[in-house]
Formats: structure tokens, sequence, C-alpha cells
């Protein structure tokens, strides 16, 4: 008797113009494709015809069907399956994510997560870490959180929402209708309108760098109010939850230098006897975190034995 072909495992990354996907096999081989994803041009049904097409190509160049999909959406969702916000997409609102999804490949196991819990699953694996939290610093604020080499509170349960942690009570107001979240103060829009504020003039991403190189104090300020907030959240889940490691991501991290350091120092002097900091290094994937964790969220699935989204 023969053995039939490896499995392959789909991560798909769905983003805010794109969507990129990648298929492993459990023999080491690889195909990726990536695809434009218009912005809300055409409702749920455009969209999911794109995505059934990409996964087609990808299928077509395995030669077989995938044992199981992890999907990254940016979406919320509720316990029924269905959407209950996508700012970026406010026709999915309503959509029963989990059938239409399923639709897309038959047969195949399919589990879906936040792209910060994605992230965090893949920057656990590339640190071989089992207790890591992830930043993500960019458009917003996302994060995750592996405990014992799994997503905490799993994607049955909500995503890992640390950019909705309030660290400035009477703060900024946040997207969300709160004031003084993690994200309204952190985010990349939220540093350069503070830096703004304080130059008195508009600031761009790339003259925030040039002004944090020659030692502008309202490009350091700017940072340092950004810094200060991510240690306070930092810190705040390590009083909770242990993670021995944090790692900082995300577009608008990535290019801003010493962010990682000023946060380590900040989050440094909020240690207290018996509660140390834990290390802060910059992520090892950068932008492939979400697609790479996908991947691992559709491995996840098939080595759980227990339902695809009801996974602890």
């Amino acid at each position: 008797m023969t053995a039939g072909p490896p499995p392959w495992h789909l991560g798909i990354d769905i983003g805010g113009t794109k969507v990129a996907l990648r298929a492993e096999s459990t023999d080491g081989r690889t195909e990726e494709h990536t695809f434009a994803w218009p912005h809300d041009e055409g409702g749920p049904e455009h969209d999911l015809a794109l995505l059934a097409d990409g996964v087609a190509t990808l299928t077509a160049r395995t030669g077989d069907g995938f044992q199981a999909v992890g999907v990254a959406v940016p979406a919320t969702v509720g316990p029924d399956e269905r959407v209950t916000a996508w700012p970026s997409r406010p026709s999915w609102t309503g959509l029963a994510l989990g059938p239409a999804l399923r639709a897309l490949v038959p047969g195949a196991a399919v589990a879906w997560a936040d792209d910060g819990d994605v992230g965090a699953l893949a920057e656990a694996d590339a640190a071989d870490c089992a207790d890591l939290l992830y930043v993500g610093v960019g458009t917003g604020v996302g994060g995750g959180l592996v405990l014992g080499g799994r997503l905490c509170p799993g994607p049955s349960r909500g995503s890992f929402e640390l950019g909705h942690l309030v660290v400035a009570s009477g703060g900024s107001p946040c997207v969300c209708g709160r004031r003084g979240c993690l994200q309204a103060i952190a985010s990349g829009p939220a540093t350069l309108a503070r830096a703004g504020e304080l130059r008195g003039e508009g600031v761009a991403y790339d003259e925030l760098r040039e002004a944090l190189r020659i030692g502008r104090p309202w490009a350091t300020a700017a940072v340092d109010d950004t810094c200060r907030a991510l240690a306070g959240a930092i810190m705040g889940v390590t009083e909770l939850l242990h993670p021995s490691l944090a790692v900082i991501g995300g577009g608008f991290a990535a290019g801003i230098d010493d962010l990682v350091d000023r946060t380590a120092t900040r989050l440094a002097a909020l240690s207290r006897p018996g509660r140390p900091a834990p290390p802060v290094a910059p992520a090892r994937l950068g932008g492939l975190s979400s697609l790479r964790g996908a991947v691992l969220l559709a491995r996840t699935v098939t080595d759980a034995a227990v339902p695809p989204t009801q996974l602890p």
C-alpha cells in the first residue's frame, strides 16, 4: 500500500490592502501567493471570491488539498462565529465568518485568530520561547500572548486586545470610545500627532526618525511617552501572567531607532522586589509574523484533539 502525499497546512494573512497565503507541507515544501485586497469595494461576496481564487491558486501548486487552515483576520468575531466589528470592512459586520471560511477549503479544519495573536505564535516559535508577549506597534497597537506554547486566551475566547488596555485614565481618546488606551498613546499615528503638537507643526514619519537621530527634544519626548506607555502595558501583563520575554514588532516600531531599548529601560524602572521585568527584544520575523503564525495556527488545529474553533 502506497502512502498518500504529505499533508499541507495553509496560512492566510488578511491585511488592509493585500492578502498573503503560505502553504507548508510536512516534508518541508512551501508555496506562497499574494494578491491585492481592494478596500471594501464589492462587499463580502467579492472579497470571498478573491479569497477563493487565492486558495485555488495554491491548491493547483500543491497538487492536493489542505489538512488544516489558519487565518489571521483583523476582525472582532463573536462566539457565534459572526463578525461583530471590522473597521476597514464594515460590510462584513454580521457575516458568519466560520461557514464562509470553511466553504473556501471544504474538508479542512479551519481556525482563525487576530493578527496580533498569530504574530505572537510565530515570534514564540522563532525565539523558542514558550511564554512570550508580542507587541505590534503600527497604525494601531496589537499584541498576543503565548503561555506554555499555546495562545492565551485562545481563538475561541477572543483576541488578546493589548491595544485597548487602559494605561492612562482620562488620557487621549481611542477609536474604541474609551480614553487612555495603549493604542491611543503608543500607535504610530498617535506618536506622530504628539510629536507635531510638541513641535508646533505636523511631523511625518521620516522627519521623526531624523529628528530622533539628531536629538531634537520634541522628537525624543514624543517617543519617550510612547515607550513609557508600552512599558506600563508590558509590566501590567507581567504582573498577571508572567511572560519570560516581551517582543516588540510592527512597521512603526521597526523604523524607530532605539524604541525597543528605550522601552526596556522604562520597563526595568517598573520592576519591584520579586517581580523583575522580562527582557525586551525586537521581533525576529518583522512583517512575516502574521503569515507564519497563521500556518502555525493551522498546525495547532491539526495537533489539537478538540474542534478547531474550540482551541484552549
